[in-house]
């Protein structure tokens, strides 16, 4: 009788102690997700809103562009900035209508302080871009630090 308490008791702290490593890994999943949506789509992508990226990119963040060579471009966050800049001056930027990003979450991955996020990118209901974009925690916050992407 007592190798049967101590076996179920064995059981209910596994399972116990699964059930709270699930739990953060979803709110960890949770904090990306915003993340990506607060700093990628509402920051950059739809309103050029520089304390929302600044808030959810890391500042040496890259995003890496194939040419038809097999070659990659750099593409700082610093370079994307003054493109946002050109955008508000000219009223690209913020997006209106059909011109709005919106994004739908694929699957996103942690193992410790290291996520990756994998997306569907759609201007409109255009879908244009799959995106995976690559985070580290910092303290207590998500930083996107680098994107690749299939365009379509």
């Amino acid at each position: 009788m007592k190798k049967a308490l101590i076996s179920l008791f064995a059981i209910a702290l596994y399972f116990s102690s699964s059930a709270q490593t699930i739990s953060k890994n979803e709110a960890e999943i949770e904090a990306i997700k915003k993340t990506i949506q607060t700093a990628y789509v509402e920051g950059l992508q739809n309103e050029g809103d520089f304390t929302k990226i600044d808030k959810g990119f890391h500042p040496d963040f890259e995003l890496l562009i194939p040419d038809k060579s097999g070659e990659l471009t750099k593409y700082s966050l610093t370079e994307w900035k003054e493109k946002i800049r050109k955008d508000l001056a000219s009223g690209k930027l913020p997006k209106k209508g059909e011109d709005i990003v919106s994004i739908k979450f694929l699957f996103v991955d942690v193992t410790g302080n290291a996520a990756v996020a994998k997306f569907e990118f759609y201007v409109g209901q255009k879908l244009t871009f799959v995106d995976y974009q690559f985070l580290y925690k910092f303290q207590e916050d998500w930083k996107i630090v680098s994107k690749i992407y299939y365009k379509y």
